[in-house]
């Protein structure tokens, strides 16, 4: 027996049209694709608004608000990660990274004012005497 039989023939066939027909529906109508429009939320909806009417001091306005949050979102913010982690995870002792102010002592001079720190003893002009009455 040479060939194939009938009943093999027709399900070829049949199997043939139906890849003809699966490659024809892949193919993409010229408005394809279709995609469901996308949903706002109350930022961009109050944006869009107001960017309808486009006036110089509109544009300026979004263009600092864009700004803003920029700055916010790619500079504040990481600084304040990265100081968080240097200051209480990578620190080995408390308060290490606190820069301390200068100790000042009596007969010192303050260097921006030239004023001197007066010694720790008061120096009054007058002294009131106590006495001490025993009964």
């Amino acid at each position: 027996m040479l060939g194939y039989t009938p009943d093999e023939k027709l399900r070829q066939e049949q199997l043939r049209a139906l890849r003809r027909k699966w490659l024809k529906d892949q193919e993409l109508s010229p408005r394809e694709p279709v995609l469901p429009p996308t949903k706002k939320g109350p930022v961009e909806r109050f944006w869009n608004n107001f960017l309808q009417e486009r006036s110089l001091w509109r544009i300026y306005t979004f263009k600092a608000y864009n700004g803003g949050v920029f700055a916010l979102t790619r500079v504040l913010i990481p600084a304040w990660i990265v100081h968080y982690y240097v200051k209480y995870h990578i620190e080995t002792k408390p308060y290490a990274n606190v820069i301390l102010k200068p100790r000042l002592f009596p007969g010192n001079t303050i260097l921006e004012t030239g004023e001197v720190i007066p010694s720790w003893r008061r120096q009054t002009k007058c002294t009131i005497k106590f006495q001490i009455q025993v009964q």
